[in-house]
Order: structure tokens, then C-alpha cells, then sequence
């Protein structure tokens, strides 16, 4: 059985991302004073007492609304609210119950869920205050007094929601999971391809530019295997971002492509490239993640016979700095080339993650140093006594030689170009380390 799940839901601006940040320990929802920062669902793993749950932070719920977005995070909310076992109504004593407070607690009560009244920012220790009391008006039971911010009452509200999860079986989690970024500038159509790889609306979908800021995490699986989809903030120009939620949604899809094992490029194909396109490419670069190249909106791009050639051979060109990524054209509107790109995904994650053996090596590096011989300097000739893998994720060997200052990059990428024809390595970047003999 999977994981239980607790829906954290309320109006805006009663303290729900904080709250959730300090029940999964780590802070994963942007926090901020502005009403509406969380728009989509963050999920967030919790224990207490023994108990794992799935938290799902949800944006703030606002009736009657016409506003693209505010509709967009109320239907994300009741989303969450269908998914989960249980939920947590946050409410805000400072406010005392609001009319937008009881629309919510009558929307929650409909739903036949089990609801746990957390009343948040009571923020003092010793007797609380008179409008925690209001809030028995609400007719769901006795309120849990709580402070996101320093963290009281946690543990109670924690113990009332494990009263009313179901049993949880770990056995299922042995297997690998690929996580997976889906990274690039804003409207290049990430959250639409997250919709269409999980077949719900997993993200608000709009044309406004900066529509996610969080980094939402979508488990797939199917039968290509498990994966964890993050769709990411869209990445502009540093001159551009002059917002502070903007400045916190790009860190955390930054954070977001250092914890991912393969990282998604996703490039708007009526834009063709551009300079942000390479920037963004970078970021995956340096931090050694497993790269694919995706053309989207491949559906409404004029075409024909030669369209598809001409465009890869441009790209390669664009992307030299990182050649060795495939380039995949893919529709997330119509699911275009999708079944393809999970097998690209599984692939070039096998390539981040391959182990070569040191005999394997030195045999190529024999074969490539009486192909070509080592440069020189100065009458002083570089020798290479041998090579061996490091690491992985990305792979990564040392070569141990006389001089370190003879090994010129030129005669690096040599010997990349000889390892990746033998191995494949396609999809992954190399590393080398340069060490001379009796270096520790």
C-alpha cells in the first residue's frame, strides 16, 4: 500500500508553507508575507511515532473567483483534498474565523475526509488566547493549537493526525527511482509536459510567464520504471529578476538539478535557441547531471521533409559545449515522442551511472597513445602511467602521469572522444582529474 496522505489546506496567508516545512523538516514551499506564493501541490515526506505520511502543501483557497490563477491553485487544492486520507485545516488565530474560513470548513466537510483543525500563530506559551475559542464555531471538533514558526504543538497536531491514517507497508520501496528536472526558460511548456506524463493536472498550466515558482515533484510509473518528475520555475536573465518570490523559485530549481539524477532541457521549438537556452544547459552541466535536449511544441512548428535535420544540425551546433546530448522533438499538447523520451530518460541515466573497468581503460589507452602520441614541451615528453574510474554520476577517471602541466585539454578531449566511441557514455558528461605520480 502506498504512503498515506495529508493535504495541508486553508485561505491564503494563514501560515500553510510554514506549517509544512516544519512538519517535513526541511524547507521546500516558499514562505513569504505575499498572499497566493504556493500556487501547485508540493509533496514533502513526514514520520511521526513510526508513522510515514505523504504531506501535499496546497495553495490558498478562494471562492468565486475569476482569475486565472486563483482558480487554477483552488483546483489544485480540491485535488489534494480527493487524494488524501486525511487533512489539516490551518487557520489563522490572529484573524479569528473569517467568512472565507467557514466557506473552506463547509467545501472540507463535503468531502467525508477526516479533518484536523489546526488554529496557527498561536505563537505564546501559557494560556491561549480568547479567539482560539471562536473557532469551535467552525463545528469540526476540538481545534489544535499550534506555532509554524516555532514549532508548539506540532506533536499534538501530529498525534491527532495518526489516529486517523491507515496502516502502511514499506515493501515496495526497494526499487530505483530516476529523478527527473525538467528545466529550462519560462512558457518552453515544462508543467504541460508534467500534465501529460502523469495524465492529471499535476501543475497550473497558464501563458503567464513565472505561473510555477516552487519545485513540484510528480512520481511516475510505468513501464519504463519508476520516476520522480520535478517541473521547475522558468529560468530568466539574472537582469530580469527583480522579484523576490522570483529569486526564491530560481533557487529552488537550481536545488532541483543538484538532487535530480537526469536533467530534461526543455526548449520552445516556435523560439528556436537562445542565449538563456545555454545558460540553462550550464547549470545541468556543472553539476555533472545526465542531459536531453526536448524540442517542444513540435505539433504547431511549420515543417517539412528536411525541417527536422536542419533544426538538429543547428542545435548541435548551439549545444556544442555539451554535444554529447541527445536532441528528442516532442509534443507535451498532443504527447508527442513522450514513450520515446522515458526511454531516453532510462538510458542516459544507465550512461551517468556506468562503471568501466581500469583494464578496459588502459587498453584504450594504449590503442590512443600509439595513435597519437602524448604533446611535448620543451624536450619534456608527457607519459601516462594509467587511468581508472573514480566515481560516477557523472563518470569520472584518473590519469596518472609524469607532468601534470604537459596534459594540455586538447589531449584530454582526445582521449574523451576514444573512451566515449568504445563505451557510448551518451547523454553524460566526463571528468578527469590529473594526477602526477605520488600525488595523494
Amino acid at each position: 500500500m502506498a504512503k498515506p496522505i495529508v493535504a495541508v489546506v486553508g485561505r491564503p496567508n494563514v501560515g500553510k508553507s510554514t506549517l509544512f516545512n516544519k512538519l517535513i523538516g526541511k524547507r521546500m514551499s516558499i514562505v513569504d508575507d505575499t498572499p497566493g506564493v504556493t500556487r501547485d501541490r508540493i509533496y514533502g515526506e513526514a514520520e511521526w511515532c513510526a508513522h510515514k505520511m505523504l504531506l501535499i502543501d496546497t495553495g490558498g483557497i478562494e471562492q468565486g473567483t475569476d482569475d486565472v490563477i486563483l482558480a487554477g491553485m483552488r483546483s489544485q487544492a480540491e485535488l489534494a483534498i480527493d487524494m488524501a486520507n486525511a487533512i489539516i485545516f490551518v487557520v489563522d488565530v490572529k484573524s479569528g474565523v473569517t467568512a472565507s474560513d467557514a466557506d473552506v470548513a463547509a467545501l472540507l466537510q463535503k468531502s467525508g475526509k477526516p479533518i484536523i483543525l489546526c488554529v496557527n500563530k498561536c505563537d505564546n506559551i501559557g494560556d491561549l488566547p480568547l479567539e482560539f475559542y471562536e473557532f469551535y464555531n467552525l463545528g469540526l471538533g476540538d481545534p489544535v493549537a499550534v506555532s509554524s514558526v516555532h514549532g508548539h504543538g506540532t506533536g499534538d497536531l501530529l498525534d491527532e493526525v495518526i489516529k486517523h491514517l491507515p496502516e502502511y507497508d514499506e515493501e515496495e520501496e526497494g526499487s530505483e527511482i530516476i529523478n527527473v528536472a525538467v528545466i529550462g526558460k519560462p512558457n518552453a511548456g515544462k508543467s504541460s509536459l508534467i500534465n501529460a506524463i502523469s495524465g492529471e493536472e499535476r501543475a497550473i498550466v497558464s501563458d503567464i510567464a513565472g505561473t510555477t515558482r516552487d519545485a513540484i515533484d510528480t512520481m511516475v510509473e510505468n513501464e519504463f520504471g519508476k520516476f520522480n518528475f520535478t517541473d521547475t520555475a522558468g529560468l530568466r536573465r539574472k537582469s530580469k529578476v527583480d522579484d523576490r518570490l522570483e529569486k526564491y523559485s530560481v533557487l529552488r530549481a537550481k536545488m532541483a538539478i543538484e538532487r535530480s539524477d537526469v536533467c530534461v532541457i526543455m526548449l520552445d521549438g516556435t523560439d528556436g535557441f537562445t542565449e538563456q537556452d545555454s545558460k540553462v544547459a550550464g547549470l545541468a552541466l556543472e553539476q555533472g547531471k545526465a542531459c536531453i535536449i526536448a524540442v517542444n511544441k513540435w505539433d504547431i512548428v511549420e515543417k517539412d521533409g528536411r525541417t527536422m535535420d536542419s533544426y538538429r544540425k543547428s542545435l548541435m551546433k548551439d549545444f556544442s559545449f555539451m554535444s554529447f546530448a541527445p536532441i528528442i522533438f516532442i509534443s507535451a499538447k498532443t504527447g508527442q515522442r513522450l514513450d520515446r523520451l522515458f526511454e531516453l530518460i532510462k538510458y542516459v541515466h544507465a550512461q551517468n551511472t556506468m562503471r568501466i573497468s581500469t583494464g578496459k581503460l588502459n587498453d584504450i589507452l594504449a590503442d590512443a597513445t600509439a595513435r597519437v602520441q602524448p604533446p611535448t614541451d620543451k624536450g619534456k615528453r608527457l607519459k601516462i602511467f594509467y587511468i581508472t574510474q573514480a566515481s560516477t554520476k557523472p563518470p569520472t577517471f584518473v590519469c596518472f602521469c609524469n607532468r601534470a602541466e604537459l596534459f594540455h585539454f586538447s589531449y584530454q578531449r582526445y582521449l574523451e572522444n576514444q573512451i566515449r566511441s568504445t563505451f557510448g557514455l551518451e547523454g553524460t558528461p566526463i571528468r578527469f582529474v590529473i594526477r602526477e605520480r605520488g600525488d595523494k
